[in-house]
């Protein structure tokens, strides 16, 4: 079942002449500014017994503001069994370590066996908060680390961090072509025009900020490290083939695999077999939604990367060329 819930509160004085959206979400700070203007459109929210649909309308202080509203059922999604890597975890959230080939949330073509479906088997009471209190999502087949809210508080001050860009994530990823020096880029990513289903830098898109720097230098490669200012769908990815560096192993967006001159079979075969986006969560930096304290979570690079990086380092030995700039 759905949760029910009423809110009412009297606008302050010193709101006076605030969009009514804005008003309310600073009256009722445990839900975001996004969702009673959602409310507002569907006239779940009362002003002096009116029904008040425009979020734009300012308020003058004093009027009585009541709100009934239910929040998202999510128990349509089954709750299943399906084992998750906690890194920490306390009454309000949850950091988890994702594994590849393991989908967050249940959409087209994966209605379960999602990282969704074992948070609800976990935690039962996560079926009040929406979306089982996912704030932020990984690739399938990129691995690393996540946090997710166990309460309706907790998750809504998340997303507002997100949106302030007060949470940190850091990321490793080995990128094809040799980078020279570190940057940023900030092109739009929109839905891809013919491929629906993939991302593309867009003057239509949305703003999309992604910082980079050399960690170290091979070939025909580079391992890199990044943060990430916005949440963009397949950011990295899309940001790197746009920089005309895609990641390796990326079949979406990478292209051909790229072999070393002389370089060994082993590495040869290690490369034109790595299946997935080398691509990881490694640092995830944020204030406790309820605490305020300072939290910071570390994930080590999983094996493939690593294998992947040693046998790069060993062709650079191999070749007589130095590894780092």
């Amino acid at each position: 079942m759905a949760q029910q819930i009423e809110l009412s509160n009297t606008v302050k004085d010193s709101q006076l002449g605030q969009r009514l959206d804005q008003a309310i979400a600073e009256l009722f700070a445990d839900f975001s500014r996004s969702r009673f203007k959602e409310w507002l459109l569907d006239g779940k929210v009362q002003v002096n017994g009116e029904v008040v649909i425009k979020p734009r309308t300012k308020v003058m202080g004093g009027e009585i503001i009541i709100v009934q509203a239910e929040l998202e059922d999510e128990e349509r999604w089954e709750a299943q069994d399906i084992a998750l890597d906690i890194v920490y975890e306390d009454d309000d959230i949850i950091v988890i370590n994702k594994p590849r080939d393991f989908v967050v949330h249940p959409g087209a073509g994966t209605p379960d066996g999602t990282v969704l479906n074992a948070l609800l088997h976990h935690y039962p009471d996560i079926a009040e908060v929406p979306r089982a209190g996912i704030v932020h999502r990984l690739d399938k087949d990129t691995t690393g680390l996540m946090v997710v809210a166990k309460t309706v508080p907790a998750q809504t001050r998340l997303v507002r961090a997100l949106q302030k860009r007060n949470i940190t994530r850091e990321y490793e990823a080995i990128a094809i072509g040799r980078m020279t020096a570190g940057g940023r880029v900030e092109q739009p990513i929109g839905r891809h025009s013919t491929k629906r289903t993939l991302m593309s830098v867009s003057p239509m898109g949305k703003p999309a900020v992604t910082h980079y720097r050399v960690a170290e230098h091979f070939r025909e490669h580079t391992r890199i490290r990044l943060r990430l200012e916005t949440g963009r769908t397949h950011q990295i990815r899309v940001h790197m083939a746009y920089l005309q560096h895609p990641l390796l192993g990326d079949s979406a967006y990478g292209g051909r695999a790229r072999i070393p001159a002389g370089a060994s079979e082993q590495l040869a075969n290690m490369i034109r077999q790595f299946d997935r986006q080398a691509l990881h969560a490694v640092m995830l930096k944020f204030e406790h939604p309820i605490s305020g304290e300072e939290l910071e979570f570390h994930a080590p690079v999983p094996e493939d990367m690593v294998s992947m990086t040693e046998a790069l380092r060993q062709d650079v030995h191999e070749h007589g060329i130095e590894e780092d700039i």
